[in-house]
């Protein structure tokens, strides 16, 4: 159930919503949050795709921000709705002329009330996302550097560099597994780890930001390998009485090796879009972990 509005504002958008409501006979919705998405014309199918599989786990009001042409005249036009396989309400804006360079201006009427604030840039994010006009309404920013359309290194890099509190990547969303195993590993064999390496693909922010996350927890000299992927396919511990070693070759089932116990599987499944976007939204505090991560990712390629 969706309505064109054609040269609207923020207003009409807001009243459209509750219209939308009455209109399926729901004049109240359990929502918890906003959801702000900033994206392009050839990307915003996607992105509302996995918004609407997560707003399964956290009904939300979503904004779909497409940010056109800044010359000439400006201009709103919006979708919205609700229903469709969506938990919550839905209205994608696109915005031309002007009215670009102050998008802030017409998303803020639209926040919920008195309920947390979460942005996400499916692919180019802004350098520095707390400082953006439209990442300083979120207390939740979540950026994807592996996403990017060009530079994704350069563009890890200097997220971590800028970071702020409440600011994510879903590059460290992805390690999750990966980090959960790593450390069950230790607790099962609680050695002194002398040395480490990863291997992934040769462009993997998500393999730079695991290599500065062992070397921030263990404090001992972590390698880069390359590898031929998907993404990350090995981390390897030394420790005096041999390695501990989780390799995963096809994206799917990893083998987990330690000393003196047999090899086993274990399930390490590359995961889709809307499961890690749900995962960022789980949580709205500031991530401390990746907090540390990303300061120590900045020393490390300061030292380089």
């Amino acid at each position: 159930m969706t309505a064109e509005l054609i040269d609207t504002n923020a207003s009409e958008i807001a009243s459209e919503f509750v219209k939308a409501r009455r209109r399926a006979g729901s004049p109240a919705m359990g929502m918890v949050m906003t959801l702000i998405i900033v994206v392009d014309e050839d990307d915003v199918e996607g992105a509302m795709q996995a918004a609407r599989a997560a707003s399964h786990e956290h009904p939300a009001r979503v904004l779909g921000v497409i940010q056109g042409d800044a010359r000439g005249a400006g201009a709103i036009n919006a979708q919205v709705g609700i229903g469709s396989g969506w938990t919550g309400e839905t209205a994608l804006i696109r915005l031309k002329g002007e009215v670009v360079k102050h998008a802030e201006s017409v998303v803020l009427p639209l926040l919920l009330p008195d309920s947390p604030v979460a942005i996400w840039w499916p692919t180019d994010a802004p350098h520095d996302p707390a400082a953006d006009p439209l990442g300083a309404l979120a207390t939740r920013r979540i950026t994807d550097t592996a996403a990017v359309t060009r530079g994704k290194t350069v563009a890890m890099q200097r997220q971590c560099a800028a970071y702020s509190a409440g600011n994510t990547d879903l590059a460290w969303t992805r390690i999750t597994p990966w980090r959960a195993l790593l450390a069950a590993a230790l607790e099962q064999h609680p050695l002194k780890v002398q040395r480490a390496s990863v291997s992934a693909e040769r462009i993997s922010p998500s393999a730079d930001l695991l290599v500065a996350w062992l070397s921030s927890r263990l404090k001992v000299p972590v390698e880069r390998h390359g590898s031929g992927g998907p993404g990350i396919t090995e981390v390897v511990m030394q420790t005096k009485e041999g390695p501990i070693r989780i390799s995963r070759a096809d994206g799917r089932l990893a083998t987990f090796s330690s000393p003196g116990q047999p090899d086993r599987p274990v399930a390490l499944k590359r995961r889709e879009l809307p499961e890690l976007l749900a995962e960022e939204l789980r949580r709205l505090d500031e991530d401390d972990i990746y907090a540390a991560t990303a300061a120590q990712l900045v020393r490390l390629e300061a030292r380089a």
